[in-house]
């Protein structure tokens, strides 16, 4: 009898698991499916991560070789998770690769990877996730090339007028039609490596931007449009900040959103940290600093600015060279010209506006300097790196520190034989100042870059820096010396559609102020006269320079304009070696003629 009371109870007991399995089953599952969202899977991958880098490892009773084995890849782990942030590829390659392996094992299926992201059902698709698969698509056939390709493809970055102004913009409606066209088809694999960017972008990287600043484009940059108020829409519109800087030409993506301003933050305050550049703070409310594949990168954040923001700009190091930046219909001769001013060893800036190429220019220019000469270059932050394009150069970069100058950088380079002084840019009227004194006494020649629109803006730039730093503290004196060091100005612009080009070469020509005042003034009052009107015609608005373009832009045409002035062909010869001598004398012959007059008329 308690036999059969007992089989009894064990039998309704069965039964009741039984139907308490079915009716909770379904829960579970949907709870399953409520936990695997990216949010959660970006939380669960910190905790995995955080017991691989953290935990007790002694413990776990290995062997010698085991136990070696694994304390090298945690540090292996570790160094890439604050590599990553920095803009290392490689490290950022390692990351994802630990959290595919993660996700596959422990979380995602075949049977719930489309619980995650509804890859088989387009309409639940937001536009972010299908650019996502269409480019994770591309960079599977045309890897860093990927953006390009399908920018170019399907002319994203043409201009588009959105209520009554042109702009460039890429929309979902935009989005969602590519995704339609491309008709991309996904294994489960694709599935879960796209699900792992996702996870990564959110945890370490870029959020949105951060597939996109990896490929050869010009940069990127977010937080820089919008607002934080609600101005009559749903959203706050500050999420929607998101640009890239694609072939000269700045194009947002508001098709892109920060998941929050959080996020934002987040990229903000992590960025820019690589070597130790110090705090972000209320004190300190932008840092420019570079990250390790060489790109600059400069954070702001309030009250300095409005919002948090991040600008990063790429250098493209593979295209500088010379025919493959100065392009058009006699683009040799202006390749000609700027070869033979480095050989001659001639001061010359490199100006125009932000994102014209006056950087990328500078970079290029270096491989024609002579390898005998020694390279000293001064920065606000590393974006150069000369060492990597030619590292068998004899080239040392400084950069200000929040402990040294730009200043006392120069003047630590007057120590360091040095032959030729390259600053990136002159950002400052102590460089400036400092610049223009070391190219007259402590330098063969200088290269530099500078925001100025024209050459009259540049000596007015320089000589202006030179009366604030107290150099000198007389207009004309302070601009005889700028005119007197400065030879050449490169003048870099830009179309609105992007498209990059030389628009002069210009020489600048000091006007002799030799002339002797009259010597009879005591015999002749007319005389007397004379001296008082040359003195005060030389210390008002009597000129103290002359420029002449060598070289313009017209049309789409290089042409060559008004020959080089005799005195700086003699000056520039005396630096080349008998080959370019006689491929300078060739130029000439070229372009002016045998024996054309080479002596300008001083105003």
């Amino acid at each position: 009898m308690k036999t059969f009371l007992i089989i009894n109870l064990i039998c309704l007991l069965i039964c009741y698991i039984a139907l308490l399995i079915v009716k909770r089953g379904p829960r579970q599952i949907q709870d399953e499916r409520e936990v695997l969202s990216i949010p959660i899977l970006v939380e669960k991958v910190k905790d995995e991560l955080y017991e691989l880098t953290r935990s007790n490892i002694y413990e776990l009773g290995l062997d010698s070789d085991q136990l070696k084995k694994r304390i090298e890849r945690r540090g292996e782990l570790k160094q890439a998770l604050k590599n990553c942030v920095y803009g290392s590829k490689s490290d950022r390659e390692y990351v994802k690769e630990i959290i595919y392996g993660v996700l596959k094992d422990k979380y995602i299926t075949e049977e719930n990877v489309n619980d995650i992201i509804p890859f088989m059902k387009s309409h639940k698709l937001t536009s972010e996730e299908k650019f996502d698969i269409v480019l994770y698509d591309y960079k599977q056939e045309y890897g860093d090339e990927a953006i390009n390709r399908l920018v170019g493809k399907y002319e994203l970055a043409e201009e588009k007028v959105k209520n009554d102004v042109c702009v460039y913009d890429v929309t979902g409606e935009e989005i969602d039609d590519i995704y339609e066209k491309e008709g991309v088809v996904l294994s489960y694999k694709d599935k879960l490596k796209i699900i792992t960017q996702r996870v990564y972008q959110d945890y370490k990287g870029l959020g949105v931007l951060d597939e996109i600043r990896f490929m050869n484009i010009d940069g990127v940059s977010g937080g820089v449009s919008g607002t934080e108020r609600s101005i009559g829409i749903e959203e706050n519109s500050l999420l929607r900040s998101i640009w890239m800087y694609y072939k000269g030409k700045t194009v947002r993506l508001s098709f892109m959103k920060f998941s929050s301003l959080n996020e934002l933050k987040r990229i903000c305050q992590n960025i820019y940290r690589y070597n130790k550049a110090g705090q972000l703070s209320e004190c300190k409310s932008y840092i420019i600093n570079e990250l390790i594949d060489g790109s600059r990168v400069l954070v702001v954040r309030p009250s300095f600015s409005e919002s948090y923001a991040f600008f990063i700009r790429r250098l493209q190091h593979n295209k500088v060279v010379l025919e493959e930046l100065v392009t058009g219909k006699n683009s040799s001769t202006a390749i000609e010209l700027m070869k033979f001013l480095v050989k001659g060893c001639q001061v010359t800036s490199i100006t125009g506006s932000q994102g014209s190429g006056k950087t990328t220019l500078l970079m290029a220019l270096v491989k024609h300097i002579y390898g005998t000469l020694t390279l000293r270059v001064q920065e606000t932050a590393f974006e150069l790196h000369l060492r990597n394009l030619y590292p068998t150069r004899n080239i040392l970069s400084f950069r200000e520190t929040e402990y040294v100058s730009g200043q006392e950088g120069l003047d630590l380079q007057k120590k360091t034989d040095g032959a030729v002084n390259i600053l990136g840019e002159i950002a400052t009227d102590e460089v400036a100042a400092w610049m223009l004194q070391m190219a007259q006494v402590a330098s063969l020649f200088t290269l530099f870059t500078h925001h100025a629109k024209t050459v009259d803006t540049l000596i007015m730039s320089l000589r202006n820096s030179l009366l604030k730093c107290e150099v000198f503290n007389n207009e004309k004196i302070a601009e005889q010396q700028v005119v007197q060091v400065l030879n050449f100005d490169i003048h870099l612009n830009k179309t609105f559609d992007g498209k990059r080009y030389i628009e002069r070469v210009t020489e600048i020509i000091p006007i002799s102020q030799t002339k002797e005042y009259p010597s009879l003034y005591k015999e002749n009052k007319e005389e007397f006269l004379d001296n008082i009107q040359e003195y005060f015609y030389r210390s008002t608005d009597r000129k103290q320079y002359e420029y002449v373009n060598i070289l313009e832009y017209i049309n789409g045409e290089y042409i060559i304009m008004n020959p080089i002035s005799s005195q700086t062909i003699d000056d520039m010869n005396k630096y080349m070696n008998v080959k370019d001598q006689r491929e300078f004398k060739r130029f000439i012959e070229n372009n002016w003629g045998d024996g054309v007059e080479m002596e300008r008329m001083a105003l």
